[in-house]
């Protein structure tokens, strides 16, 4: 699992061809493509060139010399890749066409320079253009595969961040209640919970000093370590709720650390908390804006890393797709691994959700055959962002694409007449933009930037919309998708419903029946606005300390 990188003979030699020629080839090829890839990507070609392609002609052609293929073998070889060794079917097939097709045609390139080298394996490429035209048709099917995905997962994000903030939380008490004579039941919500204490624990104190929490679940019967379970709840809720905050991809998640947080002072004397993503998959460096959910997550990983100490412990991360380990960092995602401080690994990340969705398809059958995968999240948050009306260009910018078709293949889930009136619109106001937007602001210009997220104060919590752009439900704040309701004004909320509920018996009693229809609809929107301030409410501030500073030695 931790074997170093293979050069590109040994990533030939692992597939035993037959042809010593075609061999030798092979490894000339890739080791002039090593410079231009990274070890991952020539990883990939060395086993889509050598596996994939010439094994396979071996297979089907065992008398084949080189690369001039007959119709009839190009054929078979063909049908051969459509299906995996699993049996199922190939997904990425086009992948392979291209990287073959490119095989040939650098031969051919190479060798009007070092014919001594490359001429004797020129040949015609027998892929006809029409496959790559073809794929066009392929890539559009995973778009649409994507799309319904998305839409699939998009109403069950709320029961999974529900299900694994009550999983920490059951864990977190009960690890609390750690004194617990045994014998003795806690009940937890619902649950009740015998507490544990073996003779292996009475060993394992006297030997170690510290035995693990134990409890029993009266329900189920089954006996829980609560130290490793409350840990790996905790993580779980982390992973879940900062890739669903954040968008990131997976390999950027867990490569912050305490030095990705930045903060930014107004002249108002606001303060800004920002995460810096560097490097991302494009290797440029972009910012996120921290909200308070996101804040409160980072802000629990500190202070359960920290322990009372005012930096986080140092820890390597193993690169899987480059086989090596970095140098050590204060990685916000680490956890012990035997007797080290190690960064937990993509596939780490993707088991772990995996069995949470397992766990959660037993009590809701909707997960039953889903399962959330990390770049899903990114899915999701493209998708809610575009959704709750934040133009795309600047959700492209978080995201970090480069372009804005990337984006918005990430949120191609919308009927075809929104999509369209919203390009109009960008086209719209890109047409009327004036020249003189690109001159260097102001100073003028840039107070009523500031203003701007002043004025977004509302009675209620604050508003989310974008600077320079109108209220577009007209200060209808309720039914706002923009609307953050601050948790201490639930109380308010409580009053507006109660005069909503006597307008609605009014209307009732005149028989006003658009007025209830109205009314019907604040009141949902009312509804899903209190539930998210009281989940809001739930998350208590996290204590961090104060910084001291160090005595050094005289």
């Amino acid at each position: 699992m931790r074997k170093p990188k293979l050069t590109c003979r040994e990533l030939v030699d692992w597939h035993d061809l037959r042809h010593a020629g075609m061999r030798d080839l092979l490894v000339q090829y890739l080791e002039r493509r090593s410079h231009d890839l990274d070890y991952s990507s020539l990883r990939t070609l060395a086993n889509t060139l050598v596996r994939t392609f010439w094994k396979t002609i071996e297979s089907v052609a065992p008398g084949q010399q080189d690369m001039r293929l007959p119709e009839e073998t190009y054929q078979r070889w063909r049908t051969e890749i459509q299906t995996l060794d699993s049996g199922k079917p190939r997904r990425d097939i086009d992948t392979v066409l291209v990287s073959v097709r490119a095989f040939y045609y650098d031969v051919q390139a190479w060798a009007a320079h070092e014919p001594e080298r490359w001429a004797l394996w020129v040949a015609p490429c027998p892929i006809p253009h029409r496959e790559l035209r073809a794929g066009a048709k392929r890539r559009r099917r995973t778009r649409e595969r994507m799309a319904d995905q998305t839409r699939q997962l998009q109403p069950l994000l709320p029961a999974l961040s529900h299900y694994v903030e009550e999983a920490h939380r059951t864990m977190s008490t009960l690890l609390a209640a750690a004194d617990t004579p045994a014998g003795e039941v806690v009940a937890v919500g619902s649950r009740a919970f015998r507490r544990l204490f073996t003779e292996a624990d009475r060993r394992r104190i006297r030997l170690h000093g510290t035995a693990n929490v134990r409890f029993l679940d009266l329900a189920t019967g089954k006996a829980i370590n609560v130290t490793l379970a409350e840990d790996t709840a905790f993580w779980q809720w982390a992973i879940v709720e900062a890739l669903r905050h954040t968008g990131v991809r997976i390999e950027e998640l867990l490569e912050l650390s305490q030095l990705s947080i930045r903060q930014y002072r107004r002249p108002n004397g606001e303060v800004v908390a920002l995460l810096v993503i560097a490097p991302s998959k494009t290797d440029r460096e972009r910012v996120i804006p921290v909200s308070a959910e996101l804040f409160h997550i980072i802000a629990c990983i500190i202070r359960r890393l920290a322990k009372n100490r005012s930096t986080i412990p140092l820890a390597t991360r193993y690169d899987v797709h480059e086989r090596v380990t970095t140098e050590p960092q204060p990685y916000l995602f680490q956890r012990h691994i035997g007797q080290r401080k190690e960064v937990m690994t993509p596939g780490a990340v993707t088991g772990m959700l995996a069995r949470v969705c397992s766990e959660l398809a037993a009590e809701d059958n909707r997960f039953t055959g889903l399962k959330f995968a990390p770049h899903d999240f990114r899915r999701l948050f493209a998708t809610d962002l575009v959704n709750s009306g934040l133009p795309i260009h600047i959700g492209a910018a978080l995201l970090g694409h480069l372009n804005l078709e990337t984006t918005r293949g990430y949120v191609a889930v919308f009927d075809e007449e929104v999509v369209r009136h919203y390009q109009g619109h960008l086209a719209r106001r890109r047409t009327m933009r004036p020249q003189e937007e690109y001159r260097p602001v102001t100073d003028g210009e840039w107070r009523e930037f500031e203003e701007h997220f002043d004025k977004r104060k509302l009675e209620l919590g604050s508003c989310g919309r974008p600077y320079a752009t109108p209220c577009s439900h007209e200060h209808a704040c309720i039914r706002c998708p923009m609307l953050r309701v601050d948790p201490k004004m639930l109380d308010r909320l409580a009053e507006i419903e109660a005069d909503l509920l006597t307008r609605r018996e009014r209307a009732e009693t005149e028989n006003w029946l658009g007025e209830i229809e109205g009314i019907d609809l604040t009141l949902s929107f009312l509804k899903g606005k209190r539930e998210e301030a009281m989940r809001l409410s739930r998350i208590t501030p996290v204590h961090l300390g104060m910084p001291t500073a160090r005595e050094t030695d005289r």
